[in-house]
């Protein structure tokens, strides 16, 4: 399997996953990303916003868009 494939097949298997948190002021945000499951998406979450980082308990939904 030639190495293009294999990239092929990775990305159609990765889903849209949409992040919502509550930021200090309890407003509701959301963050979009491409991952494999919810514990994907919220891991991504967490590597890529801070605040979601210092505050992981501040997600309250984690919402599969297909």
């Amino acid at each position: 399997m030639t190495t293009l494939k294999r990239k092929k097949d990775i990305k159609s298997s990765l889903k849209p996953y949409t992040v919502h948190y509550r930021n200090f002021e309890n407003m509701r945000l959301e963050g979009c990303f491409y991952a494999n499951d919810a514990y994907e998406a919220r891991t991504l979450a967490m590597e890529i916003n801070k605040y979601i980082h210092d505050h992981p308990n501040s997600i309250d939904l984690i919402r599969c868009e297909n």
